[in-house]
């Protein structure tokens, strides 16, 4: 394959590569993420993330990964770090923009400069149990992408709807899984 004078920082060629030998060895694309959450007092917590199962074995990060969660003051907590639904958004943006970049790698699309900006919008009284027939979650999520690009914008426009087509967590929160919840 010609060496591609675009450079956005992804491999095309070996996400390619990985796709084509996956399918050959459907088994080695079943991947277990995981991470961990220890309380710390009132509503703060802190995750972590440090390894994975995937390609037939374990995995780990260069490094472990933290995350401080709370919620606000005006929750009646200390605001120690974003909320889970904060960190919701957060993977959604994170994955959607990853997207883009890989997406305009593929397409040899020069990109000079992505800015994804979420807002989800949610009635607080489901969590707090103070009307039951409103929902827990986000009633909606607002994604808006401001890209700058050697490109259309009809093809920005194709970038963005394919990274959403290809987004495992545009997917996760748009679709029904199965959550099981254990005590041990």
């Amino acid at each position: 394959m010609a060496e591609s004078k675009v450079q956005n920082g992804v491999n095309v060629d070996a996400l390619l590569a990985a796709r084509e030998a996956l399918s050959e060895a459907p088994e080695a694309a079943k991947f277990n993420w995981r991470a961990s959450c220890t309380w710390v007092n009132g509503t703060h917590s802190k995750s972590s993330v440090d390894g994975y199962h995937g390609l037939g074995e374990e995995h780990q990060h260069k490094t472990t990964f933290s995350f401080d969660a709370d919620h606000p003051a005006v929750f009646a907590s200390e605001d120690n770090g974003a909320t889970p639904v904060e960190f919701v958004l957060v993977g959604l943006a994170s994955c959607l923009t990853a997207g883009v970049a890989a997406v305009a790698q593929n397409r040899e699309i020069q990109l000079r400069s992505v800015q994804a900006n979420l807002e989800g919008a949610m009635d607080i009284q489901g969590i707090l149990g103070g009307d039951p027939d409103v929902r827990n979650g986000f009633s909606d999520v607002k994604v808006t992408f401001d890209i700058d690009a050697d490109a259309s914008k009809e093809d920005i426009e194709a970038l963005v709807a394919q990274s959403q087509k290809r987004s495992a967590v545009f997917d996760i929160i748009t679709n029904p899984t199965n959550v099981n919840v254990e005590v041990t």
